[in-house]
Protein backbone atom coordinates (compact mmCIF):
# COMPACT_ATOMS: atom_id res chain seq x y z
CA UNK A 1 0.00 0.00 0.00
CA UNK A 2 1.28 3.09 -0.81
CA UNK A 3 2.12 6.27 1.48
CA UNK A 4 -0.82 8.35 0.45
CA UNK A 5 -3.50 5.66 0.70
CA UNK A 6 -2.38 4.78 4.09
CA UNK A 7 -2.69 8.20 5.36
CA UNK A 8 -6.29 8.07 3.27
CA UNK A 9 -7.13 5.47 5.02
CA UNK A 10 -5.88 6.28 8.39
CA UNK A 11 -7.72 9.65 8.81
CA UNK A 12 -11.35 8.32 6.88
CA UNK A 13 -10.62 5.90 10.63
CA UNK A 14 -9.89 8.68 12.46
CA UNK A 15 -13.32 10.58 10.91
CA UNK A 16 -15.37 7.34 11.15
CA UNK A 17 -14.10 7.20 15.18
CA UNK A 18 -15.11 10.69 15.37
CA UNK A 19 -18.18 10.30 13.89
CA UNK A 20 -19.20 7.19 16.35
CA UNK A 21 -18.55 8.82 19.49
CA UNK A 22 -20.33 12.34 18.72
CA UNK A 23 -23.37 11.02 16.64
CA UNK A 24 -23.77 7.50 16.96
CA UNK A 25 -23.06 7.48 21.18
CA UNK A 26 -22.93 11.13 22.39
CA UNK A 27 -24.41 9.33 25.52
CA UNK A 28 -21.37 7.82 26.44
CA UNK A 29 -19.79 9.77 29.18
CA UNK A 30 -15.92 10.68 28.89
CA UNK A 31 -15.15 9.42 32.29
CA UNK A 32 -16.36 5.96 31.34
CA UNK A 33 -14.27 6.28 28.04
CA UNK A 34 -11.23 7.14 30.49
CA UNK A 35 -11.90 4.63 33.00
CA UNK A 36 -12.33 2.21 30.83
CA UNK A 37 -10.09 2.71 27.63
CA UNK A 38 -7.28 5.52 28.95
CA UNK A 39 -8.37 8.07 26.92
CA UNK A 40 -10.93 10.11 25.56
CA UNK A 41 -13.21 12.99 23.42
CA UNK A 42 -11.14 15.27 24.93
CA UNK A 43 -7.46 13.39 24.78
CA UNK A 44 -8.65 13.04 20.80
CA UNK A 45 -9.26 16.56 20.69
CA UNK A 46 -6.01 17.52 22.26
CA UNK A 47 -4.08 14.94 20.35
CA UNK A 48 -5.69 16.61 17.32
CA UNK A 49 -4.30 20.38 18.16
CA UNK A 50 -1.18 18.89 18.75
CA UNK A 51 -1.09 17.34 15.26
CA UNK A 52 -1.85 21.04 14.37
CA UNK A 53 1.07 22.77 16.51
CA UNK A 54 3.58 20.23 15.63
CA UNK A 55 2.46 21.02 12.13
CA UNK A 56 3.02 24.94 12.39
CA UNK A 57 -0.89 25.59 12.92
CA UNK A 58 -1.63 27.60 15.61
CA UNK A 59 -4.48 26.37 17.51
CA UNK A 60 -5.53 26.46 21.03
CA UNK A 61 -7.27 23.78 23.16
CA UNK A 62 -10.25 25.69 23.21
CA UNK A 63 -10.03 25.34 19.19
CA UNK A 64 -8.75 22.06 19.63
CA UNK A 65 -12.06 21.18 20.73
CA UNK A 66 -14.39 23.10 18.99
CA UNK A 67 -12.59 21.10 15.62
CA UNK A 68 -13.00 18.00 17.05
CA UNK A 69 -16.60 18.29 19.01
CA UNK A 70 -18.29 20.40 16.07
CA UNK A 71 -19.64 23.13 18.47
CA UNK A 72 -17.51 24.64 21.36
CA UNK A 73 -17.17 22.07 24.41
CA UNK A 74 -19.10 23.97 26.94
CA UNK A 75 -22.10 23.96 24.37
CA UNK A 76 -21.33 20.03 24.03
CA UNK A 77 -21.07 19.30 27.45
CA UNK A 78 -23.99 20.85 28.53
CA UNK A 79 -26.13 18.69 25.78
CA UNK A 80 -24.67 15.29 26.67
CA UNK A 81 -22.24 15.43 29.50
CA UNK A 82 -23.87 14.29 32.81
CA UNK A 83 -22.88 14.49 36.56
CA UNK A 84 -20.35 11.67 37.31
CA UNK A 85 -20.52 9.49 40.97
CA UNK A 86 -17.48 10.14 43.31
CA UNK A 87 -16.63 6.55 42.50
CA UNK A 88 -16.34 7.21 38.60
CA UNK A 89 -14.09 10.34 39.76
CA UNK A 90 -11.85 8.42 41.90
CA UNK A 91 -11.78 5.61 39.38
CA UNK A 92 -10.92 8.65 36.79
CA UNK A 93 -8.29 9.64 38.98
CA UNK A 94 -5.92 6.47 38.66
CA UNK A 95 -6.78 6.20 34.70
CA UNK A 96 -5.80 9.67 34.47
CA UNK A 97 -2.70 9.46 36.35
CA UNK A 98 -1.58 5.86 34.94
CA UNK A 99 -1.85 7.89 31.22
CA UNK A 100 -0.32 10.91 31.68
CA UNK A 101 2.24 8.81 32.84
CA UNK A 102 2.26 6.86 29.38
CA UNK A 103 2.72 9.79 27.66
CA UNK A 104 5.17 11.59 29.41
CA UNK A 105 7.49 8.37 29.91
Amino acid sequence: MDTQTEIELQAAAFRRLQQHLMQDRPDVQNIDLMNLAGFCRNCLSRWYQEAANARGIEMTKAEGREAFYGMPYDDWRAQNQTEASPEKQAAFKVAFDENVGKEKG
